[in-house]
């Protein structure tokens, strides 16, 4: 599993003309699952999603986490983060877990952020085309990966 972290002051998600989530202050997460994750993994990198810290403290040093700032999250489903450029320049997806089952875990995912960690979830359209808007506050970008060992 691989979730892009981006730090943002907002962010919203539009489908079809609509704009369906918004958030202020807190974190645009792009996700991507490969075919092979478990729920192991879904646990562990939303664990890590609770707990890092990369907001600024009265120091100015990045030391607090989204509970800290009473931070929001904008959780986005994208397989895209499992493109494979090296065999040629049109990227290859075979690594993505499949649909029915990405949007599973997906919503385990969700689920385990808001219920197990108490932060505000709002979501895109799962396997829709969506528009991102995002204001990055930094800008901040981290990489949570974690595969089967």
């Amino acid at each position: 599993m691989k979730v892009i972290v981006q730090r943002v002051k907002s962010a919203s998600v539009t489908v079809n003309h609509q704009v369906v989530s918004t958030i202020q202050n807190g974190y645009l997460l792009l996700i991507g699952m490969k075919h092979d994750d478990g729920i192991e993994e879904i646990e562990y990198v939303a664990r890590k999603v609770a707990k890092l810290r990369i907001f600024d403290d009265e120091d100015g040093k990045i030391n607090r986490s989204i509970h800290d700032i009473d931070g929001e999250i904008l959780s986005i489903s994208q397989f895209t983060v499992y493109g494979d450029t090296s065999g040629s320049n049109r990227p290859s997806f075979t690594e993505a877990m499949e649909y029915q089952k990405a949007q599973e875990f997906y919503h385990e995912f969700n689920r385990l952020l808001k219920e197990e960690y108490q932060i505000p979830v709002k979501t895109g359209v799962f396997g829709e085309h969506m528009e991102v808007s995002l204001v990055n506050d930094g800008p901040v970008t981290i990489i949570i990966e974690r595969t089967k060992d």
